[in-house]
């Protein structure tokens, strides 16, 4: 199994919340479970912890990573900038193919709210949001944002909505998609900012992290 393999099969085993935080990770059964041996394993995991993912212990393992309310507001700010970026760049350069697909993902994403399916919604929503990121063509700029949406994934499209906060959620994407189909760059990026703030308060008032200490896990609902 190549490198590149073995950190994508371990990053999504992380972000899909098999291993929670602050857990150990079981090196032996990964190894099984992936049938590599342990040096390509702790040579992922040095990768994995260079993106926030994976604490490296000194002589006893590693663990995957916390958060605290800290992080997230850290990590919020740096996303509603990275997005806001994005939004500005992707009207400048954005195909009218691609903005059909955006389209029709917010027609999906829509469809999942009326059927009250929110794990389809966050699957519909996170495919919006990272398609205007790589429709603002910089390849910098999608790997600046993966890096720093891969720490704060579970928590930014995992948290429980009330039915009020959840169509004004779709509201917001309305607009946009409007914005975007106007190509109105400035109104967008202000959006997408006002979305990520909105997100992150509504993150932090879900109980995700705690107010203090560095050893408190980040609870996945």
């Amino acid at each position: 199994m190549l490198h590149e393999e073995v950190v994508g099969r371990i990053r999504a085993i992380l972000l899909d919340g098999e291993i929670t935080p602050g857990a150990r990770i079981p090196e032996r059964e990964l190894c099984d479970r992936l049938q590599i041996s342990r040096t390509p394993l702790r040579e992922a995991l040095k990768v994995l912890a260079a993106e926030g993912l994976v604490q490296l212990l000194p002589h006893r393992g590693s663990r995957a990573a916390k958060l605290t309310d800290k992080d997230v507001r850290d990590l919020f700010e740096v996303c509603q900038g990275l997005e806001a970026l994005a939004g500005e760049l992707a009207c400048e350069r954005i195909t009218d193919a691609e903005i059909d697909a955006i389209a029709a993902a917010h027609a999906d994403m829509v469809r999942h709210h009326r059927e009250g399916d929110l794990i389809q919604y966050y699957r519909g929503n996170r495919a919006i949001h990272e398609a205007i990121v790589t429709a603002a063509g910089n390849p910098a700029l999608v790997a600046l944002y993966a890096s720093v949406t891969a720490r704060i994934r579970r928590a930014r499209y995992v948290t429980p909505m009330t039915p009020q906060r959840w169509a004004f959620a779709v509201k917001e994407h309305e607009a946009i998609l409007n914005a975007l189909q106007r190509r109105d760059g400035a109104g967008l990026s202000h959006i997408l900012r006002a979305h990520l703030r909105h997100k992150r308060e509504e993150v932090l008032q879900a109980g995700f992290a705690e107010t203090e200490g560095n050893d408190l896990a980040l609870r996945i609902a």
